[in-house]
């Protein structure tokens, strides 16, 4: 087989180095903890970082606050500059919009985002100096 041919066949490529060359992550191992913690949906399933990915499959990736579904376009072990590691995937059109919502939602709250949580110990003494400061007049 000629090197031509070498490149062109598909090879096998695990989701975490995937990831890693799409340029999700820094590093195959914040991969791979992506991918144990959860972070990670291969088909809609829960996805193993030595699964071995496909053209066409769909990924669920959480980043943060930011969820998003990209559909699989090319596969590569080689990490590339930004432009053709995104090449390699599409964003769908239902992930973009909710995206561009919960960042309008994000806007609307002032930068501020709603806590998902009741306030510890230490959270409340902050919220309470804060009113303090703020309702009292000292800068």
């Amino acid at each position: 087989m000629s090197k031509a041919e070498k490149q062109q066949a598909p090879q096998a490529v695990r989701l975490d180095k995937w990831l890693w060359a799409a340029r999700f992550y820094k590093t195959r191992s914040l991969c791979k903890d992506a991918i144990d913690g959860g972070k990670v949906t291969y088909n809609g399933s829960k996805g193993k970082a030595s699964r071995n990915v496909e053209v066409g499959a769909m990924i669920g990736i959480r980043l943060g606050w930011d969820e998003k579904t990209i559909e699989i376009k090319a596969i590569s072990g080689q990490r590339r500059g930004a432009p053709e590691a995104q090449l390699l995937y599409e964003e769908t059109p239902e992930s973009i919009e909710k995206r561009e919502r919960r960042a309008l939602e994000h806007k609307s709250f002032g930068g501020r985002i709603m806590a998902d949580h009741k306030p510890n110990k230490k959270e409340r003494r902050d919220i309470k100096q804060l009113k303090k400061d703020i309702f009292s007049g000292n800068d």
